[in-house]
């Protein structure tokens, strides 16, 4: 039987998703886990790999289960045998055609930017921070230059493997939260580094260094080289991964903790 999980984490516990030699990821983690529960070796799937520092709280992975065993195990038990950083929300039975990453067609991450003249103390590891005063209005005209089909090359690491950097930008949006600034972007998929980067040059545009139209400069130039530099991985998170409604997922679209601001002391 094929097994769908809804997985959250924080990533500042672990070196990424991807499994390591050395252990210490995010799927070494999970699939120990669920070893436990199965009696032999389990292999999961993701539908999208993170960086080390990088959170999630939608993720969704799916596995065979070589025993028969109640979906309580899967998901109670499982989390018996988890490090307190991750957890499984959710286990659901699905279809052996259903791919937790091929199946998929979109993914949102959120960015949370503490905007505020003090480092993060309470929410260090949960949030990027940049001290400079940002204007809200000139990221969100630049934010809008990027929806739509675009070759996201200015925006792609080196080290990125997708085979191409065309992508479809459903939605960016960017708001405030008290002291924090909160990044949306939901694409048909990401580039590796992709929302950090497309992150940093917002905030070069919020910070008045560069023209609001240099979004669309940047995408019209396909040059990773001259935008800005990767922000931090520490506001990350994963918030949803879509899929069609035939699969029978639990919804996948997550509260994110933005109630965070207000344990953010000012």
């Amino acid at each position: 039987m094929r097994i769908a999980l809804g997985v959250e984490y924080d990533g500042a516990a672990f070196c990424g998703w991807q499994t390591q030699p050395g252990g210490g990821s995010v799927q070494d983690a999970l699939e120990a886990a669920l070893a436990k529960i199965a009696g032999q070796p389990v292999a999961v799937v993701c539908a999208g790999r993170t960086d080390a520092g990088v959170h999630a709280t939608g993720q969704v992975v799916h596995f065979d289960a070589p025993v028969e065993r109640p979906l309580t195990a899967w998901m109670r038990g499982v989390n018996t045998f988890l490090p307190e950083a991750v957890s499984v929300r959710w286990a659901q039975p699905v279809a052996d055609g259903f791919h937790a990453r091929f199946s998929a067609f979109g993914r949102r991450y959120r960015y949370l930017l503490l905007n505020r003249p003090q480092r993060p103390g309470v929410g260090y590891g949960r949030v990027g921070w940049d001290h400079h005063p940002l204007d809200l209005e000139r990221m969100q005209q630049a934010a809008a230059q990027i929806v739509g089909e675009h070759d996201f090359s200015a925006f792609r690491a080196a080290s990125c493997q997708a085979k191409t950097p065309v992508k479809l930008m459903r939605e960016a949006r960017v708001y405030r939260v008290g002291d924090l600034i909160v990044f949306e972007f939901e694409a048909s998929a990401f580039l590796h580094h992709m929302v950090r980067n497309l992150v940093g040059s917002l905030v070069y545009i919020g910070q008045g260094r560069e023209a609001v139209g240099w979004m669309a400069e940047l995408l019209a130039m396909k040059d990773r080289r001259v935008a800005a530099p990767t922000f931090s991985a520490a506001g990350l998170y994963l918030v949803a991964v879509s899929y069609e409604a035939h699969w029978g997922l639990p919804e996948t679209v997550t509260s994110m903790p933005i109630e965070l601001e207000g344990a953010l002391p000012r």
